[in-house]
């Protein structure tokens, strides 16, 4: 072959390649299908179910219309999305960039840029089990209805998905054999490791003031309602509920799922999606402000906030400056920052006692520099969909670990208000049982030592 003919080919295979990377999965239409035949046609697969949130792919879309006059890609935080583009109307697919395999389903319908109703604010109605793979790992089966399938061979799956006390099931012959999700929702609520011993014995958090810096908060859950003492969203009103916020309060203070159920919870909601430290700043002032003037037994103690990377947010030289503050002053601070002290998060084995240190497993997010690491995995938390709604994660993340600590934290200035932030901190990580899971924390040991320091004289600081 002469070097001609070489270049010719070559030529060929690069005009191929652009001609593919122009054209991309979802190829531009030289032809369109016809606005006015469109219209019908996407009404009928609406009513079909054909077109449905979370479950349509592009490719149903273009069986029915045809290829789209044009495609857009662009990310919107940890997700992909994908536009066709047809004349008037556009077809918006997602998928989470995390998730290998994850394929993209329809997140919205324009027309004539009205939104049409693709059921997105329904439960979602699963037509097959084929369904179940279009799912993503973070909302899970949350407020699905599975009536329609049969699941008894779907149990890797099921174990792998989170759901929610609006999760629909089939009958108890439709699922595999011992898998029994209403237990398992309730089973969950347990914080286990010997916590409800604590409770058993008066220690509960009474007394102490623990304060929670994070998103909006749906105030009426009932699983901290009569907690919530004080709630402040200066700059947020009218902002709804924003599902990070419940499963911490819940952790921290529930009347079921949490470490110190009787703490009084004071919340500050700040718009954590801005990459600014002002809203934590504004937050811990007031802290230090309201302490001058709350009872004893309503004085905030304790602070958690699941964010971290404060350095990389605007303001971090005066959020440090405040931090050193709440220290002096008394009030511990458990953020995510991994710069403060690393802990990961342990999942608890399916059904088994979660009392048990040697029933827990490294969760999704635990590393080999852990110092602690706290049970996430496999638990119950509040959720904001609903004042008596709760889901069950099965992952669990560093967001509800560190009220976990809050908690225990509020348990110590019970026991000693006089212990220091500093001491706490030290005697968490100093009582951790070291198992082939890693440091697990250990909340029977940590009371008994802070109980050990209320004769001494000097605290560590």
């Amino acid at each position: 072959m002469n070097w001609a003919t070489i270049k010719n080919n070559l030529a060929s295979i690069f005009f191929l390649a652009l001609l593919f990377a122009a054209k991309g999965p979802y190829a531009q239409a030289s032809h369109p299908v016809k606005e006015e035949n469109a219209v019908d046609k996407i009404e009928t697969a609406i009513q079909s179910g054909l077109f449905t949130y979370k479950l349509t792919e592009p490719h149903e879309v273009q069986s029915v219309l045809g290829l789209p006059l044009r495609e857009h890609w662009r990310k919107d935080g940890g997700r992909d999305l994908l536009e066709l583009i047809y004349p008037a109307m556009t077809f918006t697919f997602g998928k989470y960039r995390s998730e290998p395999g994850a394929v993209f389903t329809l997140l919205d319908v324009t027309l004539n840029n009205k939104t049409m109703d693709i059921g997105q604010n329904r439960k979602l109605l699963l037509r097959n089990n084929g369904d179940l793979r279009k799912l993503n790992h973070f909302d899970g089966l949350q407020n699905v209805s599975l009536k329609q399938l049969d699941l008894r061979t779907e149990l890797p799956m099921l174990e792998s998905l989170p759901f929610d006390s609006e999760t629909e099931w089939p009958g108890a012959d439709s699922l595999p054999a011992g898998f029994d999700p209403r237990r398992l929702l309730e089973e969950g609520k347990n914080p286990g490791l010997g916590i409800r011993a604590l409770h058993a014995q008066g220690i509960t958090g009474r007394g102490v003031g623990l304060a929670v810096i994070d998103q909006p908060l749906l105030m009426e859950h009932e699983e901290y309602a009569g907690r919530l003492a004080r709630y402040d969203a200066t700059g947020l009103a009218g902002f709804p509920p924003q599902m990070h916020g419940s499963p911490i309060a819940s952790v921290a203070v529930g009347k079921d799922i949490g470490v110190a159920p009787e703490a009084t919870l004071s919340y500050f909601a700040v718009p954590m999606w801005k990459k600014d430290n002002s809203g934590y700043i504004r937050a811990l002032r007031m802290i230090f402000d309201l302490n001058e003037h709350l009872p004893e037994e309503e004085t905030i103690r304790v602070v958690s906030i699941s964010d971290g990377r404060f350095a990389s947010k605007k303001r971090y030289a005066e959020w440090q400056a405040v931090l050193r503050e709440a220290q002096e002053k008394g009030i511990l601070v458990v953020t995510c920052d991994t710069s403060d002290w690393h802990f990961g998060t342990l999942t608890l084995k399916e059904s088994a006692d979660p009392d048990s240190v040697d029933n827990y497993q490294a969760g999704k997010y635990s590393f080999p520099d852990d110092v602690i690491r706290i049970p996430t995995g496999n638990k119950t938390f509040a959720s904001h969909k609903g004042a008596e709604v709760y889901f069950y994660d099965r992952e669990g993340g560093r967001s509800w670990a560190a009220p976990y600590l809050a908690g225990l934290a509020a348990l110590a200035f019970q026991v000693n208000p006089e212990i220091s932030p500093q001491k706490i901190k030290t005697l968490l990580i100093e009582t951790a049982i070291h198992t082939t899971t890693g440091p697990v924390v250990n909340p029977v040991g940590f009371i008994e030592l802070v109980k050990k320091t209320i004769n001494e004289k000097e605290y560590e600081k």
